[in-house]
Order: C-alpha cells, then structure tokens, then sequence
C-alpha cells in the first residue's frame, strides 16, 4: 500500500495573485464562475451559452490546457443569513437548519506548460520535482499567456450570462487542501492507495471517465430534454450532462479537461490514421467503428474552417464513507451516461489512481492519449455543466430553492434597482391556490424588516398575521353607516398647511366631484385659492362640512373677493354633487367626523383597512380609497426615507367600478416619488380591463408571482410579454401537498430574471398565514380566550401534534 502525505508532498510552489506556480513547472491561472441558476435556462440560453465557451476558448494559443471543475459536496444547510429575533423568524431558522443539500463550487483553471505538444506517457508521477526549467519568473511567454487568457476571461465576463472571477492565494490554498486531505473536515489525513481501494481518511473514492472517442454515441447537444418537467404540451429543457451535476444528490466532481492542439498537426496524424485503419478494418468490427468515428471528426475539421481541434478527458470522481455506497452512486452515474448514449469507462487499480491525483489543477496537464477523446470543440463544450445553485441575494425575501428545498433570499425591493426600475408586484392564481397565503409570507418578512404595511382588503386575510405584532398594528374596519374616523382637512398647526397640502386636498375634492371632464389649470388654481382662504379664515375644526359650509355662505362674493373668474369655478355645481357628503346626503356619514383620527396611525407599521362590507357598493368604497389614500399621504408617506408598502387584495373586487381603477392609478404615479411599493392580487389577469390604465399599472409592475392554474397562461403570457420558457416555467408548476414537507411552487419574474420557486413555510408560519378552514378557527377561537395569537399557534400545534400521535 502507498502513502501520500501532502505536507512533503505539496503540490505548489509559489502563488501570485490568481497565478499558481506548481512545483512540477506548470502554470496555472485560476478563477471562480458563477453560473446561471438551475431551472431558468431556455434550449436557446443554452445554445448561446455554448457559443459564448466557443468564442472565449477558441484563441487560446496551442498547448493550453483548460480545466473545469465542478466540485458537489453534501453540506447542512447553515441558517446564519436568516433573521432569528422573531416568533416566525426564529421558528423559520430552526426549521430549516441543517437540511441536506448539495454545495455547488464551480473552478476554471487555464494552465501553461513547458511541453506545449502534452505528449505524456501513461502514467506521470505528479508529485515529482522539476528543478529546472519551471517559470520561476513572469517571462515573456508567460506574460504572452497571461494576456491571452485575460482576453478570455474577459469576454466569458462581458456575455453577462456568467460571471468570473479570480481565485484568492488563500482560496486556491484550501482547494489544494480539501482535494488532497478528501474533502474531510476536522483533521489532516493522508492518502492510502492500493489495486483494490482509494482512501483518504474516511472517504473512499471511486471513478468513471470518457477517455476516448469510442465512449460517445451517435451526437451531443447543447442541451436536452429534461424528463422531470416536461408534458404533452411543452418541452422544458436542461443541459446536455446537468443529470451528473446537482441532481446527482451525491459527494463528486466532475472534471473537464480540454488541451488545445494544432489543428494542422491533427489532422495530418488523423488522416494517416484513416489510411492504418482502411488497410486493417477488415480484421474486427472495433476498427470499423474506431474508423467511423475518426472519419466523422475529419469530416468537421474540413467542413468548417473555425473548427478547432482538442483533446478531452471527462471524468466523475464520487466518494462516500461507506465503501459499499460507490456502487450505489456509480450505477446512478451510469445510468445517467446511458441516457445520453455515452459509455463510460471504469479506471481500476493504477488507472484510478492516476485519474484522481492528475485531476487536481496543477497536474491535468499530465494525460497521456491512452485517456484522451479527439474532437471538435463544439463537440467538448456540450460536455460543460452551464448551472448551478439557486442564488441568494445579501438581503430579501425568503422562497425556497426547486431542488432542494433550502431557503433562497431573493432581493425583490432592489435599493439599487440593478434589476428593476418600479418594486411594485402583483401575485396572480385562482381561488384556492394561496395568494393570501403567499402575500402573507412575504408582507411578514417585509414587515420584520422594517418596512411599513397598508393593507386595503376586502376578504379579511390579515387580521390573525397582524395580532402577532401587538402595539404595532390597527386595524381600520368599516361598518355600516360608519365612519372611518378621517378627516383630511385635519391640520393640526398653520405648519400643516404647505403648498403639497393644498395639492392633496385639490385632487381629493376633484376626485370627489368625479368630472368627465378634464381638470384644467385654472381649476386647480382656484380651488388651492379657496382653500387657501379657508384655512385662512377658520382657524380650528377644519373639515369638508365646514369647507362646504364656508362656500355656501360667501357664494355672491367668494370669486369677486379671490379674482376668480366663474368660467374657473361653478360654485353652484361644486355645492350641488358634495351635498351628498353634508348634512343629511346619502353618504354624510363617512365625513361626519369631527377629530381626524389619523394620529391613531401614525406610529403603526402595519396598517389594515377591512372594507368588506362596502365591497359591492360603487360610491362609497370610491369614497373609501379617497380618505384611505388621504390618510396614507399625511402619515406613511410624510418621510420618504421610509419604506412603504401598499397592498390591494381582492384587487378584482375593487376593479369593477371604473373611477375605482383611476384612483388606484394615483397610487402608481404617487408612489415613484416614495420610497415604496403597490401590490397587488388578482384571480386572473383578465380581471383588469384592457385601457391605458390598467397598461399603466402592468408597465409600471415589474416583480410578478404566479401560482399554479389549471386554466391556462395564455393571457398572462400575452399582457406581460413573457417569453417562451417563462411560459415552459410557468406549465412546470408542480405542488406537492401531501407528506411531512408540504410545498406550494410559484412563478417569480424579477424585471427580466424568471425562475421556479417552492414555498415551504415551519408549521407556525403555516398557521399563522391560514386565512379561513376549520385550522383557522380554531386557532382564532384559541385567541379569543388567551388573548395572545403566538401563544394560540402554539397550544393549536401542541394539540395537533397529540392528535396526529394518537
């Protein structure tokens, strides 16, 4: 048996910068790619991204080796990115901890060495010493080399499709570390090899490789089709070998190695191949194909003038502490190849040895053409795993990953608007598939957040979320011939009353007054003059009865006295439509207030009008959102420094009316110069009518969140201008409510950037966010007894998981 020990054995001589100068002469220049999520490439993204490899690599001068290496290693999920200092938030951090997923590391290494021809022989020690000759300084080759790549690396960069970076001194160090010490964490170990086992410390290693052109079938492709989430009417694509990356659920890596060759010279030495092979193909069928084979790569050579020629090796190298285990993987890892029509090759003994140690960055240069497949390099760049990871972002709102559950922070109010210009979002699903659910998860973690919430709800969906946060909610509800307890001609000093006041106060009464017509200057400027002189004259009790009263009585001379022209203002008109707001009008109950009691909002964050019970009535729900958005200018939106959210649900409800969809309009317009957001909720897209308006609000609504409809995507598609895969996402939705780890998954499109989410939530945030159901009543009823709702999801859980053993 041999021992490796890699404190007499370390493999590095010297590192600069990204630059690895080995201590068996190579060079080796050393990044990091961030590649695209999984999921959300398209078959066309995948072909670009193949033609973005092709450009970058295809100058690299004769004699550079490139490496990719994936690296997939089993971790715990670490929850030390998730807020921990609330009921939910603690209750989301334990949940969570610790799940199982794979961690994905993805590595390009370009190497420079001294025997450009890479002729090795079978089998190189890689440790040996190599005293002379190494590029113990930057010489003009190695600055030649450096340029080159840099080009490379700089157009991989400018595709903005990946992202790359240079490696750290102390990243490529603990690389070289955990690839020689196994991957194990707590201890220095050393490498035991034998004919029968790979060992370093508690891992045993096992591999399979494509090591020559007999391994591959008929084609390779950019990408293919991905099985899982593909149906009769849509075709949902993954990469060419993605089911050897994540998906595998196993500790490996997978190893790229590509050594750039003279086109020339290859074909020459292929050519004379042919002409061996011809004369001895009648002696075995293996010729015969070897021969088809060298035949079809010439054929590509000659037939398109940018082909480059390369010698590959792909292999898988998986380990596990059970050495029983390598079976179980390597029969997964085939069964993969065997989907692609490739056949692997299975290295035993020296063979395996040799793959393992020389698939470390500084060796890959030591392959001799016993483990190399010639081709094309378009043929190699379709072996190259384009994915990775779901991202999270520094800050943002929790959703889980598609593949294994883990939570994701996806930045959706984007400070910096990198990616969206407007963070107002509108969630789209039928009843029954969560969107309160979902609009509760999300308002939750904005709320813990800091941000301030104004609900305007007509189903009641958040009253039980908001008694979570005692003292710091209020819940505004309208009742029958009731008031709301607004007032917005409340001033509370002259200091009030600045020029925006005014501007606020004029647009309400003029949205009061409902006109066809259009508003013109000189209106508006007589009503800021009135107004003006109202507050000048009445110096207390400020409101519309006693604004209304002031006009009535100085009606022969109020314009004479301001210079108002009467085409300007029609006193009479102006008196005639408000009368129903004064007095004994119809509707004088929602002003008959005479204390603004706003000052009850002032200090809540979280903010809910229930305006249920005025869901049908056309006039006085337009008269609702009037006061609601004058109560939300005075207080919410008086510091712009504030974050702010606005939520409509059962927006549909509230669109039948027409001067309805105006008035929430204003709230787009107005809300560019906050420091917030609109929401909104909707059954179906086609509840907002197609005008310019509702293209408006949809133009100016650039974070969008679909659940699952059976009914279709058609129109979602076709007023959002999704693209095709949003569409292929879209149809791909599968929830999964059965089991211990229910999930719902949603659709979420970030300006241009799309992908499949899954929301799982702990149980305490499932009964938290529970809006009606026998569950919900009875936490409720639990509440009203105790008076606490973290105490009722508690004692409601604690019963349901005694039930659940009984």
């Amino acid at each position: 048996m041999k021992k490796i020990n890699l404190s007499s054995h370390w493999p590095i001589s010297d590192i600069q910068d990204n630059i690895l100068f080995a201590g068996n002469g190579n060079v080796v220049l050393c990044y990091r790619l961030h590649l695209p999520e999984i999921y959300s490439l398209s078959e066309k993204d995948f072909e670009a991204l193949h033609g973005v490899w092709f450009q970058a690599l295809k100058s690299l001068p004769v004699g550079t080796v490139v490496h990719k290496q994936d690296l997939y290693v089993k971790k715990g999920f670490d929850p030390e990115g998730l807020a921990n200092n609330t009921f939910l938030g603690k209750a989301t951090h334990d949940y969570f901890k610790d799940r199982e997923y794979m961690e994905h590391c993805c590595f390009l290494f370009f190497s420079l060495t001294k025997n450009k021809a890479i002729n090795n022989p079978k089998y190189v020690n890689p440790f040996r010493k190599i005293s002379r000759g190494t590029f113990s300084e930057l010489d003009e080759n190695l600055k030649s080399f450096i340029s080159l790549v840099s080009d490379c690396v700089s157009y991989i960069q400018n595709s903005r499709r990946i992202s790359i970076t240079p490696l750290q001194p102390k990243e490529i160090e603990n690389l070289t570390h955990n690839y020689f010490n196994g991957f194990n964490e707590g201890f220095d170990t050393d490498i035991l090899l034998d004919k029968k086992n790979f060992t370093i410390g508690e891992h045993n290693f096992d591999a399979l490789a494509i090591n020559s052109e007999l391994c591959f079938g008929e084609s390779v492709q950019s990408s293919k089709t991905n099985e899982k989430f593909t149906s009769d009417d849509f075709v949902f694509h993954q990469g060419f070998i993605d089911g050897l990356g994540l998906t595998l659920k196993d500790n490996h890596i997978v190893n790229q190695i590509l050594y750039l060759d003279n086109k020339h010279k290859w074909r020459r030495l292929l050519e004379k191949k042919v002409e061996e092979l011809g004369k001895s193909s009648n002696f075995g069928t293996q010729n015969k194909v070897v021969l088809g084979k060298i035949k079809d790569i010439l054929e590509k050579i000659n037939a398109d003038d940018n082909a480059r020629i390369i010698r590959g090796h792909l292999n898988i190298i998986y380990w596990d502490r059970d050495s029983r285990n390598l079976e179980r993987i390597g029969s997964k890892i085939k069964t993969q190849f065997k989907d692609l029509d490739i056949v692997p090759y299975y290295p035993r003994g020296e063979e395996r040895n040799n793959y393992i140690l020389n698939s470390y960055c500084c060796f890959s240069t030591n392959f001799s053409d016993e483990d190399l497949y010639v081709t094309d390099l378009k043929h190699a760049l379709c072996l190259f795993i384009n994915n990775t990871n779901y991202k999270s972002d520094p800050t943002g709102v929790i959703f889980n990953d598609r593949e294994h559950n883990i939570p994701v922070l996806k930045d959706v109010w984007d400070e910096r608007k990198k990616r969206i210009k407007a963070r107002n979002f509108a969630i789209f699903a039928p009843t029954g598939e969560g969107k309160s659910f979902l609009a509760n998860n999300i308002l939750r973690q904005y709320f813990e957040d800091g941000v301030r919430l104004v609900i305007i709800d007509l189903g009641g969906s958040y009253a039980k979320f908001a008694k979570l946060y005692p003292n710091q909610y209020t819940v505004l509800r309208y009742e029958q011939g009731k008031n709301l307890g607004i007032n917005p001609f409340y001033i509370s000093s002259k200091k009030d009353l600045s020029p925006e006041r005014l501007e606020e106060l004029c647009v309400f009464l003029f949205e009061l007054l409902a006109t066809d017509l259009k508003v013109t200057k000189a209106q508006t400027v007589s009503i800021k003059k009135i107004l003006h002189y109202y507050y000048k004259i009445i110096s207390e009790n400020h409101s519309l009865e006693g604004f209304y009263k002031f006009i009535e009585q100085r009606q022969k001379d109020l314009l004479e006295n301001l210079k108002i022209h009467p085409d300007y203002f029609d006193i009479k008109a102006f008196l005639h439509v408000l009368s129903e707001y004064i007095g004994d009008g119809l509707y004088s109950f929602l002003f008959e207030t005479d204390k603004d009691q706003t000052y009850k909002i002032e200090d809540k964050r979280l903010i809910v009008f229930e305006l249920d019970e005025v869901k049908d009535n056309k006039e006085i729900l337009s008269v609702m959102l009037k006061l609601i958005k004058s109560a939300i200018q005075r207080t919410i939106w008086k510091n712009p420094a504030e974050k702010g959210i606005i939520l409509f649900d059962e927006f549909a409800k509230q669109l039948k009316f027409e001067n309805v969809l105006e008035s929430v309009e204003f709230y787009y317009q107005a809300i560019r110069k906050q420091n917030g957001a609109i929401g909104i909720i909707l059954q179906s897209i086609n509840q907002l009518p197609e005008n310019s308006t509702s293209a408006s609000i949809l133009e100016n609504t650039q974070v969008i969140y679909s659940l699952n409809n059976e009914k279709g995507y058609d129109e979602l598609v076709k007023r959002l201008h999704l693209s095709s895969h949003d569409l292929n996402q879209l149809k791909s939705i599968k929830n999964n409510l059965a089991g211990s780890r229910k999930y719902t998954e949603l659709f979420i499109k970030i300006g241009k950037e799309s992908n499949i989410f899954r929301l799982e939530v702990p149980p305490e945030a499932y009964a938290a966010f529970l809006t009606d159901g026998a569950e919900n009543a009875a936490i409720m009823s639990i509440y009203n007894r105790t008076g606490n709702m973290e105490e009722a999801i508690k004692e409601f859980l604690t019963a349901k998981i005694s039930d659940d053993e009984k």
